[in-house]
């Protein structure tokens, strides 16, 4: 009796789970998109800044530049340099 007991608690707890997750897919799809966004952009930051060292450029990575590159990615990178590049003229 208690190992059916056992698995209908794990059923209704698997039910549940299941229930927010479908409640929740879009804004768990944006988290980790968001998520993803920040890890390509972070290592393209500092590939910008390894092989950047060697023509002179670097971009620091501060919390304004997590920011950009968190929400845009790879093209908030590019911004960033253009941001460095206006600026340097």
């Amino acid at each position: 009796m208690a190992g059916l007991q056992t698995t209908a608690i794990i059923v209704i707890i698997a039910i549940l789970v299941l229930a927010v997750f479908i409640i929740l897919r879009k804004p768990i799809k944006i988290v980790f998109k968001l998520i993803l966004n920040t890890v390509i952009g972070f290592i393209a930051l500092f590939a910008i800044n390894f092989l950047g060292s060697f023509i002179g450029v670097s971009v620091a990575v501060n919390w304004i530049n997590a920011v950009l590159v968190g929400v845009l990615g790879i093209p908030g990178v590019a911004l960033i340099l253009l941001i460095k590049w206006i600026a340097v003229i």
